[in-house]
């Protein structure tokens, strides 16, 4: 394994999706790269903005897909292609509409599980071997609203709460680079009853 790491956020490019649950990656992104000196750039050969970073002696590199939710998987091969990485080197953040607000899971593998950003990412790499950071954003009762619910923004009581949930997102992604899926599992996958 390289001493390169790729964090994805999933999400869709254009003021109008900045605040809506379907963005958590890209908020995610956002407030992990607010740690670091440095701004997203676009990436030549990419169809995304990226933020190369250098801590605890990786090179890391953050990656937001410009190609809309849907077809996620096109910037991210051309990423792993071009950082010569390999999909264990990869951590995708998403939100779950599964997961009550405010709640988290990490995985290294697994399926899809509805989201077509990881769906995509799936096809294109053609491997669920690659880990994964679900962000809730809470269930909707009527499937026909699904797309609704993931497209419209927060409410003010979550938003008062996001900063919150992303700090910890953060120090999740944190873990992952310094210490490993397993110990980034172990320490935010446990249930809030508060959330």
């Amino acid at each position: 394994m390289s001493l390169t790491r790729l964090i994805v956020g999933i999400g869709n490019p254009g003021t109008q999706y900045a605040w809506t649950r379907h963005n958590m990656g890209f908020l995610l992104l956002h407030a992990l790269a607010s740690q670091y000196e440095g701004r997203f750039r676009k990436a030549p050969g990419i169809e995304g903005h990226i933020l190369g970073l250098n801590a605890a002696g990786l090179n890391i590199y953050l990656l937001k897909p410009l190609t809309y939710v849907n077809h996620s998987g096109i910037a991210v091969k051309a990423c792993l292609e071009k950082f010569d990485l390999d999909p264990s080197e990869l951590l995708v953040v998403c939100d779950d509409l599964n997961l009550p607000f405010g709640q988290m899971r990490v995985r290294p593998n697994g399926s899809a599980g509805g989201h077509n950003g990881l769906k995509s990412i799936i096809e294109a790499l053609d491997t669920q071997a690659f880990a994964r950071l679900r962000l809730g954003i809470n269930k909707v009762r009527q499937r026909e609203a699904v797309v609704g619910h993931v497209l419209s923004e927060f409410t003010e009581a979550e938003k008062t709460k996001l900063s919150t949930i992303l700090k910890r997102a953060v120090d999740c992604c944190q873990v992952w680079l310094n210490e490993g899926i397993n110990k980034a599992m172990e320490q935010f996958n446990q249930r809030k009853n508060d959330e």
